[in-house]
């Protein structure tokens, strides 16, 4: 069995499941969904990566530290397209009560006169 490499994490995990985590998280805020449920998705979403792993490039199986530092990848991928995209449609959904606030953020405008 060959050992995992940086090459094969930064090509694998890295790139392609990073970016399937990317769309993941997209795909959960544009459903309104729970931030909660990117932890969910990307367990699921490691463990193809690690058949993927296995299967193509003939790694260890029961390598739980593996598996382990790649779900923290594409979590932490996930999380940051999630709050990008949730802070996108808040401000694009409710312009006259949020404006952006920076990449991940959103406030409240302010009431120019009007009662708040």
């Amino acid at each position: 069995m060959a050992d995992f490499t940086i090459g094969d994490f930064i090509g694998g995990t890295g790139l392609l499941f990073g970016f399937a985590a990317f769309l993941m998280g997209q795909a959960i805020a544009e459903g309104w969904r729970p931030a909660w449920q990117n932890v969910t998705f990307g367990v699921l979403l490691a463990l193809g990566n690690h058949f993927i792993d296995c299967s193509l490039f003939d790694k260890d199986w029961t390598s739980f530290t593996h598996y382990l530092l790649d779900a923290i990848w594409i979590i932490i991928v996930s999380f940051i397209a999630y709050r990008t995209t949730l802070a996108r449609k808040m401000a694009a959904q409710y312009p006259w009560l949020y404006e952006r606030a920076g990449l991940f953020s959103w406030r409240e405008r302010p009431a120019n006169g009007r009662e708040a």
